[in-house]
């Protein structure tokens, strides 16, 4: 196991703490990261390209006029798109471009995302990050610090006066456990692991 030194929001070291291997330590794969990421950046893109079917175009539903005696084609109401100003018949929709791979693959890709950082020693490990009320400048104190600029910060449970007073830092996140995932991960220079996260974490990768 990785033994990683755990530190208070002044960088003080106040313990030591086991990392798993199967988790924090295995053979990283640009291809594995490359489909995973591409996947998430997929499923964020939203189709734009968009008409105005019959049903859409505002217009009333009167017939135009009667069926058979004027000599003319059969029309219907005003919205048909053959007139001028009607809906669209065969035109694009909105569409998604989400498609999923498969689960096994994005658990190694998390793993490996989390291997990558420590090995580059871009991985911290914090005692608690609590702050008193919703303050900006105490959490950049503590960033500060710890002498970190562009980092996604690791939480087990909602934090709320942690989570308001990073909103307005740029380059900074704060995520919990659950939205982990490996975009994030790559995207921020440092990752900063509050201890209490680090037992979820293990739960929800070790197989």
């Amino acid at each position: 196991m990785a033994v990683v030194n755990v530190i208070n929001s002044k960088a003080q070291k106040v313990s030591q703490i086991d990392l798993v291997d199967t988790i924090f330590n295995i053979p990283v794969k640009g291809s594995v990261l490359h489909e995973v990421v591409t996947m998430q950046l997929a499923k964020r893109r939203s189709g734009s390209a968009a008409v105005k079917h019959r049903s859409d175009v505002k217009g009333s539903g009167r017939k135009l006029f009667r069926q058979k005696g004027t000599g003319r084609a059969r029309r219907g109401d005003i919205k048909s798109p053959l007139l001028r100003g009607g809906g669209s018949t065969f035109g694009p929709d909105p569409r998604s471009y989400a498609y999923k791979v498969p689960k096994k693959v994005r658990r190694l890709a998390l793993k490996m995302a989390l291997s990558s950082k420590l090995k580059e020693e871009k991985l911290l490990v914090l005692n608690e990050f609590e702050l008193d009320k919703i303050k900006t400048r105490e959490f950049v104190k503590v960033m500060n610090a710890l002498n970190t600029k562009n980092a996604l910060i690791i939480t087990e449970k909602k934090n709320e006066n942690l989570e308001l007073s990073a909103r307005n830092v740029p380059q900074i996140k704060v995520l919990r456990v659950e939205g982990l995932n490996v975009y994030d991960i790559l995207k921020y220079k440092n990752v900063v692991l509050l201890e209490s996260s680090i037992k979820s974490i293990e739960g929800r990768l070790l197989e």
